[in-house]
């Protein structure tokens, strides 16, 4: 009897298996850049590059478990709580992703992690640039099948042809096969089975736990939510709201 994902857990289990075999060197090089920002007291900025990467985005941001030291760089242009064709249009816009990150006054030192895992959008590209020459320490989360393998005259690439990844202290490899997805059917035109946001999280998830982990090994206390719908949490987490309000605009 054929199973009723035709087989899409197994081969999305396989790329999280690839991600968790090959990039932990890379993890731990992120995790150690985020351990010293928590160190430092500074932010960590995440920067989503257009449509369904800013939901990752989302998902580091004010998350019970996760850090409070997260401030996302949020625009609702770029995403998918934008009418489609409209974010379609924002992120092959060049010089946006410039002004957003501009607006949020990123400063040298701290660090500044990208989503995107086709990694070669002008929304994309324009933001790391902007970050790179505000002296941020850029942590890159992408695809290298999708840089690679996208021709250079593609109508999404940015006009100065580079990739997310030149751009990018610590380069993290989510291996999202182009198309960003999974399945295929005898007859059928087309593939289907998106999986970029199931690695993505996964990868943003680990980067936090090993910072917290990391944290707690050197005796620094990280500071990290409590669910708020749990007994105390509204409590716990009134500290932080204290601290980060004025610093995180998306609080």
């Amino acid at each position: 009897m054929q199973k009723p994902d035709l087989g899409f857990l197994e081969k999305a289990e396989a790329i999280l298996e690839e991600v968790r075999a090959k990039q932990a060197e890379n993890i731990s090089k992120a995790s150690d850049l985020m351990v010293e920002a928590i160190k430092k007291d500074e932010l960590i900025h995440v920067y989503g590059g257009g449509g369904h990467t800013t939901l990752v985005m989302g998902e580091m941001f004010f998350r019970a478990g996760g850090l409070a030291n997260i401030n996302p760089i949020m625009e609702t242009g770029l995403s998918v709580f934008n009418q489609a064709t409209k974010y379609l249009e924002l992120e092959r816009t060049v010089n946006y992703g410039s002004s957003i990150v501009k607006y949020y006054k990123v400063q040298p030192g701290e660090v500044f992690i990208i989503f995107h895992n086709i990694g070669i959008n002008p929304a994309t590209i324009d933001a790391a640039e902007e970050a790179k020459k505000a002296g941020a320490k850029i942590i890159a989360v992408s695809s290298s099948y999708w840089q690679n393998e996208m021709p250079a005259d593609h109508i999404i690439r940015h006009p100065n042809k580079k990739n997310l990844f030149d751009y990018a202290d610590v380069c993290i490899d989510d291996y999202n096969p182009v198309g960003d997805t999974l399945m295929d059917i005898d007859g059928f035109d087309r593939s289907f089975g998106p999986v970029s946001n199931i690695v993505d999280f996964y990868i943003a998830h680990w980067l936090e736990i090993e910072t917290i982990d990391k944290c707690l090994k050197q005796g620094v206390t990280p500071p990290v939510w409590m669910s708020a719908n749990k007994p105390g949490g509204d409590a716990v987490n009134a500290a932080y709201m204290k601290k980060y309000f004025p610093r995180v605009k998306c609080l």
